[in-house]
């Protein structure tokens, strides 16, 4: 079976990933800094002679790192969207395989997935502050219809801030047996879901992990 192996590249990929934007970030940073000349800045001053104040060609250099990190990002986001569309397939078939015909997909998407709901209007506008990393099969998270890699950008009451694991666990204990309302991004693709976190066979009240960002 393809799947874990798929998804143990999905990981080390979005592990790239993160790399490579916490060191695009150091460089618009330092390109930012007062008086700098930021990530598309003039280098030449009023009357057209290289600026004094900057190490121009270091500024160059920091620039087409910057270029060619955010071409790495790009292709290693492309090769994530593929990993997870790939994962999702093979999720979706094993499903569709055990489920009855007469039940159709609204046994499939079991909790309210939508992709017209008013609630993700906003969600756009907002970043997800953590990721569906683990999720066991038959689990509540997994029959209400979250996938592995998808982004949280809100858990009921839980949005980005201090203490994440601690208030998503709070979140889920205090809704036992009651829905909860998620705002996530699946494949670059606002959703909205619903899951009811409660008892199963496996650990936890929904059988998933959240990878904090």
């Amino acid at each position: 079976m393809v799947a874990p192996n798929v998804k143990a590249e999905t990981m080390r990929l979005m592990d790239r990933r993160t790399a490579l934007e916490a060191e695009m970030n150091s460089i618009i940073a330092g390109l930012s800094v007062p008086g700098g000349p930021g990530i598309t800045g003039g280098l030449v001053d009023a009357e057209g002679f290289p600026r004094a104040d900057i190490d121009i060609p270091a500024v160059i250099a920091q620039r087409r790192k910057l270029g060619e990190l955010r071409n790495d990002h790009k292709d290693i986001t492309n090769k994530i969207e593929k990993n997870l569309e790939a994962l999702h397939s093979t999720k979706l078939t094993r499903n569709e395989q055990s489920t009855p015909r007469s039940s159709g997909t609204s046994a499939l998407l079991h909790g309210g997935l939508s992709q017209n709901d008013p609630m993700e209007e906003d969600v756009v506008t907002r970043l997800p502050f953590a990721m569906i990393d683990e999720i066991a099969d038959g689990s509540p998270a997994a029959v209400d219809g979250l996938l592995f890699g998808d982004e949280i950008v809100k858990f009921g009451s839980v949005e980005a801030g201090d203490r994440l694991q601690e208030r998503l666990v709070s979140e889920a204990i205090s809704n036992e047996g009651n829905q909860v309302s998620l705002l996530i991004i699946r494949q670059g693709s606002p959703m909205n879901l619903t899951i009811t976190p409660r008892k199963w066979h496996g650990r936890g009240l929904m059988g998933c992990h959240f990878r904090i960002f």
